[in-house]
């Protein structure tokens, strides 16, 4: 008997719901709602309030009031005021007190009904696999690298070439030599020659990318032309220079592979090469990351160091891109403009006013 009561005690719903925080099955919106009972604890409270003060006041009137000669029609009303005004507030503190109470249990409600959105959400989060995104970001570098592919065709207007016609890239020297007629790879050699001018030139694939660097440890192609670009004289200085400034800049968090420069003609940069400064060939420069620039433009009013190594790079950029726009196709040209070493020149060349 004792086993049966127990049993009907428990409410179906409580049987079928997991405590918050605990285990069993996932608790519903209406774990917490409360069932109508009837009559509230604050309504049988007001009940008896307002028999107590009714039971008073027919004592008053039948036992306690004085005589009275006749009521007028005021003192009928301010009557019924005394007898009945305290009892509308009674219920009115009734209603408030089970309001309250109603606002509490949703309260409740629905801090489980988040609860329960949490749990489920953490639950989903550490059952996706997680080989799914390298597998979207490696998708979505693809897609990049095709996009700045296209970018380049466009701008370059390059006309298409059978593949099974000797490239002439590679074989033309990638800047011309002091004192050598272009198109003369191998001039003659003087007496007391020194031992770095019997070096084969330097290739324009070698000397853009050697001006870009290499991509990772494990570049051993960009490694090579590195070395290609610092052997050679004139293209030697420059990567050094390169070298210097991007070395700064990493310390204020400024990274090439940051910045997203606007392409430009190369008949911009062919202007350049020739001598134009300001206005006419800003556009090469296509840096507008405003944070990078806002950053180094304070670096070179406060750093003395870094300013003169900025002045002596544009300075090297300038005389060395001058000769390698001779040699150079728009193609050449476009694919330089894309290196890291050139996103440093359009960056400093705009904070030291060069476009200007």
């Amino acid at each position: 008997m004792s086993d049966q009561t127990s049993q009907e005690v428990i409410p179906p719903q409580q049987s079928q719901t997991g405590l918050p925080g605990g285990g069993g099955k996932p608790m519903s919106l209406g774990a917490y709602a409360r069932p109508d009972r009837g009559l509230m604890a604050a309504d049988l409270i007001a009940i008896a309030l307002s028999a107590v003060w009714l039971l008073g006041v027919l004592i008053y009137f039948l036992f306690l009031r004085p005589p009275a000669e006749e009521g007028t029609q005021a003192s009928f009303v301010l009557s019924m005021l005394a007898v009945f005004l305290p009892i509308a507030l009674i219920w009115i503190g009734s209603t408030v007190v089970k309001t309250a109470k109603i606002m509490r249990e949703e309260s409740i409600r629905l801090q489980a009904a988040i609860d329960a959105m949490r749990n489920a959400y953490i639950t989903q989060a550490q059952t996706t696999p997680i080989g799914v995104k390298p597998a979207v970001e490696k998708k979505l570098d693809e897609i990049v690298a095709r996009q700045k592919q296209t970018e380049s065709a466009i701008a370059t207007f390059a006309t298409t070439r059978d593949n099974r016609l000797p490239s002439t890239t590679t074989a033309q020297p990638a800047l011309i030599q002091p004192g050598v007629p272009k198109g003369d790879s191998q001039p003659g050699l003087a007496l007391g020659t020194p031992a770095a001018s019997l070096a084969p030139a330097l290739s324009v694939e070698d000397f853009i990318g050697g001006l870009n660097f290499p991509e990772n440890e494990n570049d051993a192609e960009g490694f090579r032309q590195l070395r290609r670009a610092l052997a050679d004289t004139n293209s030697g200085k420059l990567v050094r220079a390169s070298q210097d400034v991007l070395t700064l800049l990493s310390h204020d968090g400024i990274y090439m592979d940051d910045l997203t420069p606007d392409r430009s003609r190369p008949e911009l940069w062919r202007k350049f090469a020739q001598g134009q400064r300001g206005v006419e060939i800003s556009g090469i420069g296509g840096i507008h990351d405003r944070s990078g620039l806002a950053l180094t433009s304070g670096r070179m009013r406060a750093d003395p160091v870094f300013r003169d190594a900025v002045h002596h790079f544009l300075r090297q950029f300038d005389r060395t891109f001058a000769k390698f726009a001779e040699v150079a196709t728009d193609e050449d040209i476009t694919r330089l403009a894309d290196t890291r070493t050139a996103r440093a020149f359009m960056l400093l060349g705009r904070v030291a006013g060069t476009f200007d």
